[in-house]
């Protein structure tokens, strides 16, 4: 697979993100369930394949997600390239706000590696914006465990423009993580353009718009109670018609390559620069194998402006998040 720069760091132009795999064993979480060994056969494929850059969170579970990735890597940690994240009090498995002091950083930092079997994360992410912090604190914090070596690269999640400047003069910011797609294109407003004259390497969550690009996705009335989009905005009544407009731009794309709607969506993204690097999430070994697809289709000038014609910028029917909090957390 091509491999991509962000920052400091190179990975696979494509990451695997882990997030939906916190559901393990039966345990209720965002996505659904999902069988350990099959979790793991997935995470062992990625490597396989040459997609080894790996997204989790202490949060993802909580804790699960990690130990997950570090039970699958034990024998492997070489092959892979693991970012994890800060940035929350987690008390009784519940999260309970954001909390980005030093010491805190430190703590979660010395746990993740414990979970992750590992003395060293390749990435490690602020992972929301503590406004009771000044980034100045957090990213010098994470520079010293950067000199320390227990992290290789430091990167930011859902900043806003002054919060990267700051970040970036303190010390160099190798990634910042935030939602695109072809349904959530409002980075390209104002956040893309000083991620790339600081030249810090986008990584993109949820590019297949919590899977709504990928044309199986069903109304969020439909939807188990445990799933996360029942309460997506973007997926209830006449949001979701409306948004199923760009989906239908996406398999008419598809249908002239002979490719999935996934692979589109993803294609679509990877077509934006060489700083970019998709994170799609993935909980099986055949959704892996379509999705890494991705990474080899080339789509033409005019494939690009079908797409971007389709679904412009703040076209998207229905809010970001179902939460007024969730909304509160993002572009600090």
């Amino acid at each position: 697979m091509e491999r991509r720069k962000l920052g400091s760091l190179e990975v696979s132009a494509l990451g695997l993100g882990c997030m939906g795999m916190a559901g393990v064993n039966g345990m209720a979480a965002m996505y659904g369930t999902v069988d350990r060994a099959e979790a793991i056969a997935t995470l062992h494929r990625a490597l396989e394949i040459g997609m080894d850059f790996l997204d989790t969170a202490e949060v993802y579970g909580p804790y699960i997600n990690e130990e997950l990735l570090g039970e699958a890597l034990a024998d492997r940690r070489d092959k892979a390239i693991i970012a994890t994240k800060f940035g929350f009090n987690i008390v009784d498995g519940k999260t309970l706000g954001v909390n980005s002091r030093p010491e805190h950083i430190r703590a979660v930092c010395e746990a993740s590696l414990k979970r992750l079997r590992t003395d060293y994360i390749d990435l490690f992410y602020q992972h929301r914006v503590d406004p009771n912090v000044p980034i100045e604190d957090v990213v010098g914090t994470m520079a010293d465990l950067k000199r320390e070596g227990k992290i290789r690269a430091i990167g930011l999640s859902e900043a806003g423009i002054e919060t990267l400047r700051r970040a970036h003069a303190t010390h160099p910011i190798d990634a910042l993580q935030s939602e695109w797609s072809l349904w959530e294109r409002t980075i390209e407003q104002d956040i893309l353009p000083v991620v790339r004259e600081l030249g810090i390497g986008f990584v993109p969550y949820s590019p297949l718009g919590r899977g709504f690009l990928a044309g199986t996705a069903v109304r969020a009335e439909e939807l188990p109670d445990s799933d996360y989009r029942k309460n997506d905005p973007r997926y209830q009544g006449g949001n979701f018609d409306a948004n199923m407009k760009a989906v239908e731009a996406v398999g008419q794309v598809a249908a002239r390559h002979g490719v999935t709607k996934a692979q589109v969506a993803i294609g679509w993204l990877l077509a934006q620069g060489p700083d970019v690097v998709p994170i799609p999430g993935c909980k099986r070994r055949a959704t892996l194998e379509d999705t890494a697809a991705a990474a080899a289709l080339k789509l033409s000038a005019a494939d690009l402006t079908e797409l971007d014609a389709a679904a412009p910028i703040g076209a998207t029917a229905g809010e970001r998040y179902g939460s007024a909090a969730m909304m509160r957390m993002v572009r600090l």
